[in-house]
């Protein structure tokens, strides 16, 4: 897995939480780019994405993940603008 997958991976997930469910493809796919935005780097496709988190056997349908840091923060306020 690239460095820069890895990275995304440490910064804006956890698996230290409860959770309902994990997230589904649109949420980490939406925190990604988020988090590439913040860090002002090119997103992958998605398909790259999934790809990364099968090597680390995440299923991206099916998981406990939960979203941390300043990219969970920039994501739901993107998501829901009137919390803004």
């Amino acid at each position: 897995m690239s460095a820069h997958f890895d990275r995304f991976l440490a910064e804006a997930l956890t698996d230290d939480r409860e959770t309902d469910g994990g997230l589904d493809q649109e949420e980490l796919y939406g925190l990604y780019t988020s988090w590439c935005l913040i860090n002002q780097s090119q997103p992958e496709p998605a398909e790259a994405l999934w790809a990364a988190l099968a090597g680390r056997r995440i299923k991206p349908d099916d998981n406990t993940l939960a979203m941390s840091g300043p990219a969970a923060l920039d994501y739901i306020v993107s998501s829901s603008p009137d919390l803004a």
